[in-house]
């Protein structure tokens, strides 16, 4: 029973200059069947929305299609730009407020690109609606034209205020399972209106929480508000007298999608592990890869040469029974078991640090956070509290998580799906007491497998194992690394028929080739051991000359530095012959933390690595190179179709320019610290990018002080760039470009040099590549700069002769390679190194352009 209830009114303006539709006639059901809330539509002829009126800006979509304001009598009223447009991404919109602003009729909202939006969106139709109707008595909206901040375009009646009594009887409590959201983009407009719509039926008091975060299950904005993405946990919790039958619908609702078509791999039952789109099957290829039935190809994952016998490693599946005892039990064996292979992991930490290399062994902390996430740890604890075993629940949650990875289109993310299962066959083998035997290795293994896990390659016994190959993973893997840093020649996606090759058969693995070759003579083996002493002896003779500069035999000097991720990479550099350091990958800094690091702590970093190196050697810095395969948990991107394609490397810098402005500032503090200072911008695409970013670190020197001289230049890893390196070599302040061939070249193929298939096409030493890099050093040599190449190829011996040619000026390499490529320089002539070049760039294929300098062991 409730008191009569009086209205007043008030008005909405127009938020944009367009024509008024009816909102039962916009073709898309959740606004047409008023599930939202009830308003009007308006069909845009300015690509300006301002406020239709005065209040709170209480929620802004991370899109920015959509901005609710709440009015002083406590409306809310959604304007949502366009149809499906959460999809663009952000793409097409401006936003010009904030949350939390204070906002009058008229003031700019959000500018919106009509052209852009219009292309890629289902339609530009501008939705305005009430989304707490029942604060209204009715609505009135005009018709025909309107103009944005001036015209009425709704003439609303609004209740008194009224206290309603409502009789709840017996109230109770539910709370749902732990649910994973399955809809593409999130809980966005359309999904968030089907569940408040749904739990509006019920009249118990409806709630969704994400972690720390809740929001009323009833309230568009409420839940808008908490920006639920894709994959992302929630639990849903009613009190009242119908609990139970809202807890249940809208759990089943979710699980639905919510009205939404969703992905076959999205799984959303705590208990169940996720289910990934199954591939479909690859037909089995008429001949081998290769042409030649005795070689199997893969992906180069670590460099080096093996020969030995066969050794086929494979895991065996654990049982775990479904039902446990109490749940009190089943708990304190799980924490126990995580307990315990904490432990274990601190000691594999500890293994890596001192056997390889301190920055690698992070990988297993990165291991002990994965075992300390709340959210994995939920999961499972949800199943045990409705009678799942310990064993049984915590499989379910790791499968869970692993799959959801594997499930990603970006071939680096869906490889970390192999960390997850490594953390949780480490736990699930604590506490079954089930462990995975190891193979009695015989002196001279050489490991097949399907895939190997981090802590099966950190653990393997380099006096028997000489390598291995893996028909899954890619050279980008947490395994993969883990073998480049322990020395470990392997192959990634090596073909599948390596899985049936006879235990004790006698093969070569060839890591820098990525091939395995079967079925060789001992005379064949004889001379590849003969070819794997000239190596070392070459290597040896290369490491005594390592402090030598790399000048050709007719005088011609080459700067030879080191690519570098640390402190102690760039102590490391100089014991190698570094001349100093092209490449300071300064994301080490940001990985693998929970918050963004201070200023202070980057400062500290950056100093300590012009420290390690001689007064006056050069220090390149690359600035925060994040995005694509390297995503940053405290820096947020919206999820993209294309992440190689999208926001990463300057582009988050100019996203986010107060990031930008930090590490600049820190990376300044390195100035007078003893090396020569440069800054480096990645993925520069375009004129307007360098010269965006040229300005924060121009604003910045100005604030700073600092006197010393700082070249600033531009990591050429766009074609566009060197499509138009003559501008930008005219830019003034661009003093260099550092050419990073590994994107370059996909970029110029397009081609993922991870895929598996497509791996062995992706070589620098493609002509197209090598035309550009050439075009780009005359270009550059014309206005008095410089060049050098910080990617792979610098690194590789064929190509250095070339790249000299080509007219390059530095050589930035991995460490371990630095001795041999200042060899290669003092082995050739400036004029033998312009003739290769120069047939190089006419070649047809990039084994063509190898013939010209064919690999020696002398």
């Amino acid at each position: 029973m409730s008191e009569q209830l009086t209205l007043t009114r008030t008005e909405i303006m127009a938020p944009m200059t367009g024509i008024m539709v009816p909102l039962d006639q916009v073709p898309d059901p959740v606004f047409a069947k008023k599930m939202v809330g009830d308003g009007f539509s308006i069909d845009p002829l300015s690509g300006l929305l301002v406020a239709p009126v005065a209040g709170e800006v209480v929620d802004l979509q991370p899109s920015h299609h959509a901005v609710t304001i709440r009015t002083v009598d406590g409306l809310e009223v959604l304007i949502h730009i366009g149809l499906d447009t959460v999809s663009l991404l952000g793409e097409g919109f401006t936003p010009r407020v904030k949350e939390g602003a204070t906002v009058a009729v008229g003031d700019p909202l959000i500018e919106v690109d009509l052209d852009a939006v219009g292309r890629a969106a289902k339609s530009l139709l501008t939705q305005v609606v009430i989304t707490n109707m029942e604060l209204v008595g009715s609505i009135t909206p005009v018709k025909g034209l309107v103009t944005a901040g001036s015209d009425i375009a709704a003439s609303v009646e609004l209740k008194a205020a009224g206290d309603e009594v409502v009789d709840d009887g017996l109230a109770t409590t539910a709370t749902s399972e732990a649910l994973i959201i399955p809809n593409p983009t999130g809980l966005h407009a359309r999904p968030t209106a089907a569940l408040v719509n749904l739990a509006k039926q019920y009249r118990s008091d409806v709630r969704l929480r994400r972690g720390d975060d809740t929001a009323n299950a009833k309230s568009i904005v409420s839940i808008m508000g908490l920006a639920v993405a894709r994959g992302e946990k929630v639990v849903i919790t009613a009190h009242g007298v119908d609990s139970d039958e809202a807890v249940a619908a809208v759990t089943k609702a979710i699980k639905e999608g919510l009205g939404e078509a969703i992905p076959a791999d999205s799984g959303t039952d705590d208990t169940q592990p996720m289910q990934a789109v199954a591939p479909e099957p690859e037909p089995e290829p008429a001949a081998p890869r290769s042409g030649d039935p005795n070689i199997l190809l893969g992906v180069s994952a670590s460099p080096g040469l093996g020969i030995g016998t066969v050794v086929q490693h494979r895991h065996e599946d654990i049982q775990v029974a479904e039902v446990g005892d109490d749940h009190h039990t089943e708990r304190r064996k799980l924490n126990s078991a995580i307990d315990r292979a904490l432990l274990d992991l601190s000691a594999l930490q500890q293994k890596l640090e001192r056997d390889a290399s301190p920055d690698k062994a992070a990988i297993f902390a990165a291991h002990r956070e994965i075992l300390q996430d709340p959210e994995l740890l939920d999961i499972a604890v949800s199943a045990i509290d409705k009678g799942k075993s310990a064993p049984y629940a915590w499989r379910a949650a790791y499968n869970s998580f692993a799959e959801q990875l594997a499930g990603l289109s970006n071939e680096v993310l869906a490889g970390r799906a192999n960390d997850v299962r490594d953390v949780g066959q480490r736990v699930l083998e604590e506490l079954t007491g089930q462990r995975s035997e190891k193979p009695e290795l015989p002196d001279n293994a050489i490991l097949i497998a399907e895939d190997l896990t981090p802590s099966d390659t950190a653990q393997l016994d380099r006096t028997k194992v000489v390598g291995f190959a893996t028909t899954g993973g890619g050279a980008s893997s947490h395994v993969a690394i883990i073998a480049r840093s322990l020395d470990i020649p392997a192959v990634a996606g090596v073909e599948s028929r390596a899985l049936d090759l006879p235990e004790g058969s006698r093969i070569v693995l060839d890591g820098s080739a990525g091939t395995l070759q079967i079925n060789l003579a001992d005379s064949e083996i004889d001379a590849i051991l003969g070819r794997q002493r000239k190596m070392a002896e070459k290597k040896a003779r290369e490491l005594e000359a390592k402090d030598e500069p790399a000048v050709t035999t007719d005088g011609h000097r080459v700067t030879v530095v080191a690519n570098i991720g640390g402190v102690d990479d760039a102590v490391q550099a100089g014991t190698m012959g570094a001349e100093g350091v092209g490449l300071l990958r300064s994301e080490f800094v940001f990985m693998g933390r929970a918050t963004a690091p201070s200023e202070a702590e980057q400062a500290d970093v950056y100093a300590d690595c012009a420290k390690a190196l001689r007064p006056g050697d050069p220090l390149v810095i690359r600035t925060l190179d994040v995005g694509g395969d390297k995503p940053l948990a405290y820096l947020p991107i919206p999820a993209e179709e294309n992440p190689f394609l999208g926001i990463r490397g300057v582009r988050v810098g100019l996203e986010k320019p107060e990031v930008l402005r930090t590490q600049l500032r820190a990376i300044l503090t390195a100035a007078d610290a003893g090396a020569k200072l440069y800054v480096m911008f990645p993925m520069i695409a375009t004129v307007a990018d360098w010269r965006a970013a040229k300005a924060i670190y121009d604003q910045v020197r100005a604030e700073s002080g600092v006197t010393a001289p700082v070249s600033v230049g531009i990591m050429m890893e766009v074609p566009s760039v060197a499509v138009m390196a003559r501008q930008f070599a005219a830019e003034e302040g661009c003093d260099f470009f550092s050419v990073g061939t590994n994107d370059l070249t996909s970029y110029t193929l397009a081609m993922d040099r991870g895929h598996p298939k497509l791996a062995s096409q992706v070589d620098p030493c493609n002509p197209a590549v090598l035309t550009l890099i050439g075009d780009a050093a005359t270009a550059l040599h014309d206005e008095g700069k410089w060049l050098g190449v910080c990617g792979g190829v610098a690194s590789d011996p064929q190509a250095v002769p070339i790249l000299v040619g080509l007219g390059v000026d530095e050589l930035s390499c991995s460490i371990p390679a630095i001795p041999a490529v200042k060899a290669v320089v003092r082995s050739v002539s400036l004029d033998k190194c312009r003739e290769l070049a120069a047939k190089a760039v006419t070649c047809s294929t990039p084994e063509e352009v190898r013939e010209l300098v064919p690999v020696t062991e002398d």
